[in-house]
């Protein structure tokens, strides 16, 4: 009876919205939410909880993030000033620009070009984990890994939303050995869910960086593991060499920051394209009353889409790594040129074709599309000091490369590039060189009220859908005042070239007819998605995870 009665009250904790004046944590998984909720109750800080998230997804969601991966984070301390930190993987020194070109010239299949090693990018995570700590950590570096450590070692059950990414992925992943062993079973079929499973490779690697810091990752024996993996991986084996792994650096970045009826939003810049397309969305919009139109009128969302398709444009001609090619940032950003963008949509009509526009500094670059996929991962905390922090994680695809090193899977983020250097006679901005960092969509965001404070953490899994996503719940806070975990809910939007994708079973599908009315070409379709974050109103902070996911939000 005892039993039965903690099993309920756990239950109700995991699916209740949180609160708390002592902090607040969320993410993707239950277990991982509770790893950052106990670093908070032992006296850690925000970032303290985030690095003990992103370890512990590593073990419990391996298909979406971890340390053979890299991200992007967004912090604001107590006084409320902002920074961002980018873990983005680098093109290691063998990587040229036709590294994904057949021997006659032709790009290679996408499905071809992510499993193996010509896809890994070297790793950022650890070393964005180490930079964010020494920045703001409260708690010892070791203290961050026990409870990754714990659950790698003792063992966790295969949620269902592991299991199902096995199933979909289990003919590639049969032809890689040591994912093979450690995700099938005996008959080589998947693991189901419900089955619980160790990783002591995973946790001897954990306890390695945890005693040697960052170093321990970029040198000594796990590094070696991965030089080894890359060389010696199934398909497409590569040279990822110690120099490489020795040689990464994350950077401390300016977050790029625009202002939308009365709030300030801030988000990560360049390599990532997130924060600008959101900035450049939302003053597309701001002449627009959503506010009276409200979510449940087409033309609000038929206005979100003639806003995406002009921004997504953009993103896929300016966008870059700035160490490499001269971003744009404040012609895009600039409010003459956003106003003519926006003098182009009609609440009545459709644009026939979006194309980029021609912002002030631009050079001139030829229109590409990246490779990303819906993968990746978010979290977010705050804790009672006021210390606020929102982590984008990702391996790219699902399991990424595919090629475990030390118990986890290395990226395949090398495919975020275009693999062409140039076309049309222009060059690509995001095209493949050595050192250099792939665009990404990735949007860790702030947002700050009227008063000046901070009100919310956020952030999306979804490859280039990141941005919609993100998109959608500040429209559903801001503008239709929702609670963060409602505006979460509600339906997803994107696009397919001109075309606008609805999400399935939704309300927004069921406004397709009056979108094709407006002259939008509509198609529906399975967008999930997993947003994560906390928002503080009048009686304190709150946490929103995405019903679409197994993700729940915990308070200290």
């Amino acid at each position: 009876m005892l039993r039965r009665l903690m099993l309920a009250i756990l239950a109700l904790l995991l699916t209740t919205p949180a609160f708390a004046n002592g902090g607040v944590v969320s993410a993707a998984d239950p277990r991982a939410a509770e790893a950052g909720r106990e670093i908070l109750r032992a006296g850690g800080s925000a970032t303290d909880a985030a690095i003990a998230m992103m370890l512990a997804l590593n073990v419990v969601e391996p298909q979406s993030s971890g340390i053979g991966g890299g991200g992007f984070l967004i912090h604001a301390g107590p006084g409320g000033a902002s920074t961002t930190i980018d873990g983005r993987e680098t093109a290691p020194a063998s990587a040229r620009p036709d590294r994904f070109l057949t021997p006659d010239g032709k790009k290679m299949a996408f499905m071809d070009a992510v499993p193996g090693g010509i896809s890994i990018g070297i790793p950022g995570n650890i070393r964005l984990a180490e930079l964010a700590h020494k920045r703001w950590g409260r708690l010892p570096w070791r203290r961050l890994f026990a409870p990754a450590i714990r659950l790698a070692a003792q063992g966790y059950q295969i949620s269902p939303a592991l299991s199902d990414r096995l199933q979909l992925t289990a003919k590639v992943m049969a032809g890689f050995p040591a994912a093979r062993a450690l995700y099938f079973d005996k008959e080589g079929k998947p693991l189901p869910a419900g089955t619980v499973l160790r990783n002591p490779a995973l946790a001897k690697a954990f306890q390695t960086i945890a005693a040697r810091g960052a170093a321990g990752f970029y040198s000594g024996p796990v590094a070696a593991g991965i030089t080894a993996a890359v060389a010696s991986a199934p398909r497409h084996p590569a040279k990822l060499d110690a120099a490489d792994l020795a040689g990464y650096k994350a950077e401390e970045r300016s977050p790029v920051c625009g202002a939308y009826r009365g709030y300030r939003i801030c988000s990560m810049g360049p390599p990532s394209s997130g924060g600008i397309a959101i900035l450049q969305m939302l003053g597309l919009l701001e002449r627009f009353d959503l506010t009276k139109l409200g979510p449940e009128d087409p033309r609000s969302w038929h206005l979100i889409a003639e806003a995406m398709r002009l921004a997504y444009a953009d993103r896929n001609t300016y966008l870059g790594d700035p160490g490499f090619v001269p971003v744009p940032v404040k012609g895009l950003l600039d409010a003459n040129y956003i106003a003519g963008r926006s003098a182009l949509i009609r609440i009545d009509a459709t644009i026939p074709h979006a194309g980029p526009g021609n912002p002030p500094g631009a050079e001139n670059w030829s229109y590409a599309k990246s490779g990303e996929v819906p993968s990746t991962t978010n979290f977010a905390a705050v804790d009672g000091r006021g210390e606020a922090i929102s982590w984008t994680s990702t391996v790219e695809s699902s399991f990424g490369s595919f090629v475990m090193a030390n118990g986890f899977f290395l990226n395949n983020e090398l495919t975020d590039f275009s693999f062409l250097a140039d076309a049309a006679g222009k060059p690509i901005a995001n095209r493949l060189e050595p050192g250099k960092r792939p665009m990404s969509a990735m949007s860790p965001t702030l947002v700050y009220g009227p008063d000046g404070k901070l009100m919310m953490a956020l952030g999306s899994a979804g490859g280039p859908r990141i941005i919609m996503h993100v998109l959608k719940t500040l429209i559903g806070v801001i503008d239709w005042k929702k609670p963060i975990g409602e505006a979460i809910a509600l339906p997803n939007i994107f696009l397919s070239g001109d075309a606008i994708l609805l999400e399935d079973d939704t309300p927004l599908a069921a406004m397709a007819p009056v979108l094709a009315k407006l002259g939008q070409t509509v198609s529906t379709a399975k967008l999930s998605s997993k947003v994560n974050g906390v928002e503080r109103d009048a009686t304190g902070w709150h946490g929103g995870a995405d019903p679409r996911s197994e993700g729940v939000a915990l308070a200290e």
